[in-house]
């Protein structure tokens, strides 16, 4: 009986080898965590980077938050314009380019009317507004597509 109890208790105590490895493996995970924080780019927004004047701590959040709406709404204008230049240049054809960017005097161009592109394309205007009428539809598609958006 008192054998069993010495065999079980010894199986308790580490060993000085099993205590040597697990503190070079203890030391192995912590050094991996240290070279793994000297090398991370990631940024919480809710991690301090300062402090106000109150002496609180300040996050990226809060100074998100207090930005002006206008910064947001040039981001979202930016974002969303970008979508569009890249549905009217990969979903359009050549003459529905022609027709949106005359008739919306885009890249610098002055705004026609559909009469005025009819004449100068040698198309009817009907025609013109059947070829405005499809791009505008392309490039709605592609731009609520994309991000599933539902604008």
């Amino acid at each position: 009986m008192m054998i069993r109890r010495m065999t079980a208790w010894e199986k308790l105590i580490p060993s000085v080898h099993q205590k040597r490895i697990g503190g070079r493996i203890a030391n192995e995970i912590l050094m991996m965590f240290r070279t793994g924080k000297k090398f991370s780019r990631e940024v919480s927004i809710y991690d301090p980077i300062g402090a106000d004047k109150d002496g609180e701590t300040v996050s990226l959040l809060d100074i998100l938050e207090a930005g002006d709406r206008e910064v947001l709404e040039t981001v979202i204008i930016k974002q969303d314009v970008k979508i569009l230049y890249e549905a009217y240049k990969e979903n359009l054809t050549d003459m529905e380019q022609t027709v949106i960017r005359m008739r919306y005097g885009l890249f610098g161009t002055k705004e026609h009317t559909q009469r005025e592109i009819a004449e100068k394309l040698g198309i009817s205007r009907s025609y013109v507004s059947r070829i405005e009428k499809r791009a505008v539809g392309h490039m709605r598609e592609a731009f609520y597509e994309p991000a599933g958006n539902t604008r």
